[in-house]
């Protein structure tokens, strides 16, 4: 069914689902590519050492029925997503642009199904950071409105430092990365992290358990001078301090976390038979602080590193950190989801105006009510409650827990 004028879906169905566009040559050897994701050129020769930056594939067929298609690997141009060939095809021949998933594009191989670019599914429910300014621009600036006149550079401005608080609590920007932990203990820290949301560790079952922080239990010092005989710094011959490694990280990434959870074995027990007392059966629980009653193990923020240390119960875990980012790292990241949209204009409305010499006062105070009560209504709208989720968890509230 053709879409109608003024619709806001732009692909048709074998892009969206396929990631696929395919055209039929007139012979001029110039075709315009529609997808939402801009298409990216490194190199055109698979040879090429920027042939991996490209995020789609060209194919050709002369007839256009499935298992002809081959991947053109001749001469082309990409400017604002319009190839041109530096040989046109002949006039008749089948074209395909096949966008990329990270093990590379698969349109010959499945016959037009290839799987598409991530970024590609799910789009509609986000605003582009670019078509907010627009908008905001065309909407709440000119004459008889509100701001009269602003730079463009201004509402840009705004428009990110927006997007960044309400990336925080308010959006879904929270990013995952599944990562195994190496001999080292230590992972670096992800280039776009702000914070942490949650540490886990997947077991053979793909079930995740919580990881917690070691903050009361050890620390990574940000400087580890070194020292002499009688405690004095050395310095280099530039008078700076010397540093070392840190005996703190290295011991705690050789603690053994029975002795910290409680949960000591008969091993533990003939190993430190020296401070621990008693049957090792009886009683080894008395006493343990509940916040470290746990064998998920722990992490600690190195920020003098920029990596995350493990307690050593976790080397070799599968592990999946779970961050906050900005929203401005990529040009991904810059969406907006449509629930939130009109959050981040009233935002904008009230920050420029604000940051405005002789505004009336009632008409910031209008304005900062108005994007409080915009910004609660984005956040209830993006939690995603279900009563039927809610109603699930509940059935178990009056089952008894027997000791």
């Amino acid at each position: 069914m053709p879409i109608p004028n003024g619709g806001l879906i732009t692909e048709t169905n074998e892009q969206y689902y396929a990631g696929a566009q395919r055209f039929v040559s007139d012979g001029t050897g110039v075709i315009t590519v529609t997808f939402n994701t801009d298409l990216i050129l490194g190199d055109f020769n698979p040879a090429g050492l920027n042939y991996t930056l490209n995020n789609f594939k060209l194919y050709t067929s002369p007839t256009g029925l499935p298992g002809t298609y081959t991947e053109y690997i001749l001469a082309y141009t990409l400017v604002d997503n319009v190839i041109t060939f530096g040989a046109a095809p002949t006039a008749g021949v089948y074209i395909a642009v096949q966008l990329k998933t990270l093990d590379g594009g698969s349109f010959g191989l499945e016959d037009a199904t290839g799987d598409t670019v991530e970024q590609n599914y799910g789009s509609y429910g986000y605003t582009s950071l670019n078509d907010i300014i627009t908008g905001f621009i065309a909407i709440y600036v000119g004459e008889h409105k509100l701001i009269s006149d602003v730079k463009r550079t201004d509402v840009i401005f705004h428009a990110k430092r927006g997007l960044q608080e309400f990336s925080y609590d308010t959006l879904k920007s929270i990013k995952s990365q599944e990562l195994t932990i190496p001999p080292s203990l230590s992972v670096a820290i992800p280039q776009d992290y702000v914070n942490y949301v949650n540490m886990c560790y997947i077991d053979a079952m793909g079930v995740k358990h919580p990881i917690y922080p070691a903050n009361n239990l050890t620390t990574s010092p940000y400087e580890v001078p070194l020292q002499d005989d009688a405690g004095n710094y050395t310095m280099d011959n530039f008078g700076d301090n010397l540093e070392g490694s840190s005996l703190t990280n290295e011991r705690w990434g050789q603690a053994n976390d029975n002795l910290l959870n409680g949960n000591i074995t008969v091993a533990d027990y003939q190993a430190y038979a020296g401070w621990l007392t008693g049957n090792p059966f009886l009683g080894q629980r008395y006493g343990n602080d509940p916040q470290y009653a746990q064998r998920n193990g722990w992490f600690n923020m190195n920020e003098r590193d920029g990596t995350i240390a493990f307690s050593s119960n976790l080397k070799s875990n599968l592990i999946v950190l779970e961050y906050l980012s900005d929203g401005l790292a990529y040009d991904l990241d810059a969406r907006i989801p449509k629930m939130a949209e009109e959050a981040l204009y009233a935002h904008m409305l009230y920050s420029i105006l604000a940051s405005r010499v002789n505004q009336p006062e009632y008409v910031i105070q209008r304005l900062k009510r108005d994007r409080s009560a915009k910004l609660r209504n984005a956040k209830i709208r993006l939690s995603n409650i279900k009563l039927s989720e809610i109603v699930q968890v509940m059935r178990g509230k009056s089952k008894w827990i027997k000791s």
